[in-house]
This record gives C-alpha cells, structure tokens and sequence, in this order.
C-alpha cells in the first residue's frame, strides 16, 4: 500500500447521517409479530444462570446467552434482511438493497482497508455489523419522516436495548451496546471510518443503481459532499466520483 493510503484520519465535524431504510411507521407495521409486549417479555426472560463468584471472592465470567435467547435475538435480526432500505425504494428502485446487505459491504470494506496507524480493524468490522442494527425494530427513520432527531436517537436507544437484554448480562451485549453508541457519538477513530464507510457504501450503491436501471441519484452525491473525515473515505468516495463522470 502507498504511503497515501496509510495517513492518519483528518479531523473534521461530525455530521449528520443520510438514514435510506424503511420508515419508522411502515416499520412497525411490518414488525407485528414484536409488539413491545413481546419484547419486553423475550428481554425479562432469564437467558442463563447469573454470574457465580469464584473461591477467592470475584465475579466469575457472566455466562452466555442460553440458545432460546440466541434464537430470538437471530429471529429478529432476520428483519435485518427482509427490511429493503428507504432511500432506494421512494425513488423506485427495482430489488433495492436491504439494512443487512448495507451493512455486510460495510463490513467487508472494513476487511479490505488499508493499514492505518492507532485504528482497530477488528472494532470497525463490528462496528459495521452493528451500526444500524436497531433499525430491525424501529425500521429506518428518515429525514422525510419529520421525526425529531432527539426523538429519533431515543427510540433507537430503546430497541437497541431490548436486543441487548435478550441476550442477557453477557459480554457481547455489552460489546455491541458500546460499538453502536460509540458509531453515535462519532469522536473515535473508529467511528469516524465506519462513518464514511457509511457514505461511501451509499454512493457506491447509487451508482449501481444508475448505471443497472438508468436512475438519477445526484441527490445522493449531494447530501454526502464535503463530509467525509478520513483520508480513505475522501480517497474511496473521489474513485467513486470519477467512475460516475466517465460513465454519465
């Protein structure tokens, strides 16, 4: 890899995220079968026998999930899959993309980038798994939808954590609750990459979209303008741009 490629991230302003999977109303509609009754009761389940404490007095590890609670927790990522992302489909996009195939690319750009000094691989690859994970309750709240983006932050929170209490007091939740407020926060390393993988990951998807169905998506090179903060996500997004202008 070129000296380029392994500068460390700039230092820009967070901003804010375009959100492109179903919105919050349709969402619930669609994920009936999780009513918040359910939830709560799937989360108050016990998942595991409690912690135990060892001969000398500490807290042994927390135990795993129990495979009841790992199930539900995979039954209702499997939206995740089924949930197409919003974005694509107000513009008529034919087989849009859905939050799990947004967030794989995500992950595998995390795979595939290059070495950068002070920054976990491993954490962005989990961040990119997990950064939109909330969204297979409360589906996607977009911009259109005029939900406040304090309001927005809080129902997130909230799902965010109903999946976390089925799997228990059990270290990956932890884990998981940590990488999603951390992607939120944005003044990490970490979360400054996985945010412009983000980016990238729709642009890139805009113009597949363009070239696979003759679609105009300019809006989408618009919103993320000027708001990449890393040297890799200006890099990657500059490739991207320069593809779209050769082929328009």
């Amino acid at each position: 890899m070129g000296s380029g490629s392994r500068n460390l991230l700039c230092k820009s302003s967070s901003s804010a995220l375009l959100f492109l999977a179903p919105s919050f109303t349709s969402a619930q509609l669609r994920f009936n079968s999780f009513t918040p009754s359910k939830l709560r009761r799937m989360a108050t389940q016990p998942s595991s026998s409690p912690s135990s404490l060892t001969t000398n007095g500490t807290a042994s590890p927390s135990p795993s999930p129990s495979p009841s609670s790992t199930i539900d927790f995979l039954s209702l990522c499997h939206r995740l899959k089924t949930t197409k992302r919003a974005g694509w489909v107000k513009r008529g996009i034919k087989g849009p993309e859905s939050i799990s195939d947004h967030m794989y690319r995500m992950g595998l750009m995390a795979l595939i980038a290059p070495d950068i000094p002070g920054i976990d691989r491993d954490k962005c690859i989990k961040m990119a798994i997990v950064h939109d994970i909330a969204e297979a309750i409360v589906g996607d709240i977009t911009p259109s939808d005029g939900v406040p983006k304090a309001e927005k932050s809080r129902k997130e929170r909230e799902a965010l954590e109903h999946m976390c209490k089925l799997l228990g007091a059990e270290s990956r939740a932890k884990e998981m609750s940590e990488l999603w407020n951390e992607y939120e926060e944005n003044t990490t390393p970490e979360a400054k990459i996985v945010k412009d993988f983000d980016k990238v990951e729709m642009i890139l998807q805009a113009l597949e979209y363009e070239n696979e169905q003759g679609k105009d998506l300019e809006e989408f090179f618009q919103s993320t303008a000027g708001k990449f903060q890393t040297e890799v996500g200006k890099a990657w997004a500059l490739e991207i741009a320069s593809r779209r202008r050769k082929e328009r």
